[in-house]
């Protein structure tokens, strides 16, 4: 629930910042969302929110929620936190957001501040915003994506883009990398990807990753195949070509290349990304099991790439 405050303006002149103001209808409609705690990995997605701020022409929210302790009596029922704490670890994130606010060199930067779980707030925040960004490796409100679950739960259910930064791309870095497996949830990755591209003056790597099963599970003991393992290359060349016909017919400014490669897709995109700014990938979005993990291929890059990875959702029905 969120705590009703004022709305304030940092030092930089002409800089918006909302703190929770009531009279917004939704403070996220159409915002670049960015979950904050006190970690480094949370100061890096604020730094990559701020370049693809100015690209987008979006204002940027930095977000933080307050989830507050209840305390054990002498009788062993829990005592809810007194208010008067409760204001203070509202108003202290207030003021050290703002404080964050303000020295950013951009002047659309809101604060919100809401009591509940991360997870709840940045999920409501998904169904208006443009992109939902997170660093890797948060304390507090914000665990870990690589241990934790609210990094997953959100990549995994969010409405709208989730992009997590674990480190900054090398210099120079001018690519694009997308992986396709012909499914919807890959071409809602792609035409992200394409975006995205086109916005940097990136090119695009399109990665098909194909593999036959294990060899000893082909060979029979007769030594015959029963699998047309040769044919298997030209019908993956055959369905990457159909796949980005359509993309780079609207994208003709972005440079396409594509790789085909027999391995399995996690190792396939991370052995490509050494010139890469970015992975992007498709989820399942959200769904009744809210508890559903994202699919192999995303969770494995998730948990072992160095650069920002986007996981992009179906587009809402």
């Amino acid at each position: 629930m969120p705590l009703q405050s004022p709305s304030i303006r940092g030092k930089n002149e002409g800089m918006s910042l909302h703190i929770n103001n009531p009279t917004e209808i939704d403070p996220f409609a159409g915002r670049i969302i960015v979950g904050m705690d006190d970690s480094e990995g949370s100061r890096k997605a604020v730094d990559w929110a701020v370049g693809e701020a100015k690209l987008r022409g979006r204002g940027i929210t930095l977000t933080h929620a307050i989830v507050p302790m209840a305390a054990s009596s002498a009788f062993g029922v829990a005592v809810p936190p007194r208010l008067d704490l409760i204001e203070d670890m509202h108003n202290s994130a207030i003021e050290e957001l703002t404080k964050l606010a303000a020295d950013l060199d951009y002047l659309d930067v809101d604060v919100v501040v809401e009591i509940g779980t991360p997870s709840e707030l940045l999920l409501a925040a998904s169904d208006t915003a443009e992109l939902l960004v997170l660093g890797s490796r948060g304390r507090g409100g914000f665990t870990s994506l690589l241990l934790g679950s609210v990094g997953s739960q959100v990549a995994s259910h969010a409405n709208c883009p989730v992009i997590v930064v674990r480190d900054n791309p090398r210099a120079g870095a001018a690519e694009i990398l997308v992986g396709l497996d012909g499914s919807q949830n890959s071409m809602a990755a792609l035409g992200f990807a394409f975006d995205e591209a086109s916005r940097h003056g990136f090119s695009l790597v399109a990665i098909h990753a194909w593999d036959v099963p294990s060899f000893d599970l082909i060979i029979t003991g007769d030594g015959s195949i029963p699998l047309p393992v040769e044919n298997l290359a030209d019908d993956e060349v055959r369905l990457s070509a159909e796949i980005l016909a359509g993309y780079t017919e609207q994208y003709p400014d972005v440079k396409v290349v594509e790789h085909l490669v027999r391995a399995p897709a996690v190792r396939a995109l991370l052995d490509s990304a050494s010139n890469a700014a970015m992975i992007v990938l498709g989820t399942r979005g959200r769904n009744a099991a809210l508890g559903a993990l994202l699919g192999s291929t995303s969770n494995g890059v998730l948990h072992k790439a160095k650069i920002p990875v986007a996981i992009v959702p179906l587009p809402s029905e």
